[in-house]
């Protein structure tokens, strides 16, 4: 599963069309501010379920509520989810957020391409190595 945390609906169904396009059939979950974002992954899976465990995050990082360097310094202070792969994925061309990401421990920073097409090319080979070349560390979920 693919967690996306983007607050924008028009990137939301640009990445859902490049996952489509280039055969990624994860399911993709999708929170629209950070503190969905937290709620999914800490709380209640956001409908009252349990925590959601994703293979990946892509991550935004201009979000409402709590930002999207915020939420990834929750995800790499909590033994849960330290070691979850987090991508950012923005359209962000701010040097300071590039080094503050990788800073907290992104795994990757993807700058958003304009262009549809370069932006399908990136998201295959997101979904190439993150979701099938990729070896993840053991969860790091508690036994229920």
């Amino acid at each position: 599963m693919i967690l996306l945390v983007e607050d924008n609906p028009d990137d939301e169904a640009l990445t859902r069309r490049a996952l489509a396009k280039n055969n990624i059939q994860n399911e993709v979950r999708v929170a629209r501010d950070g503190a969905e974002a937290l709620a999914l992954l800490f709380e209640t899976g956001g409908e009252g379920g349990p925590a959601v465990v994703p293979e990946v995050v892509l991550l935004d990082l201009k979000l409402p509520k709590v930002d999207g360097l915020e939420v990834l310094r929750r995800i790499r202070a909590d033994e849960r989810t330290r070691l979850l792969p987090v991508v950012i994925l923005t359209s962000s061309r701010e040097e300071r957020d590039l080094i503050s990401g990788y800073g907290l421990g992104a795994n990757s920073y993807i700058r958003k391409p304009v262009d549809f097409g370069e932006f399908v090319e990136a998201v295959r080979q997101l979904g190439l190595y993150w979701l099938v070349l990729n070896q993840p560390p053991p969860s790091q979920r508690p036994a229920a």
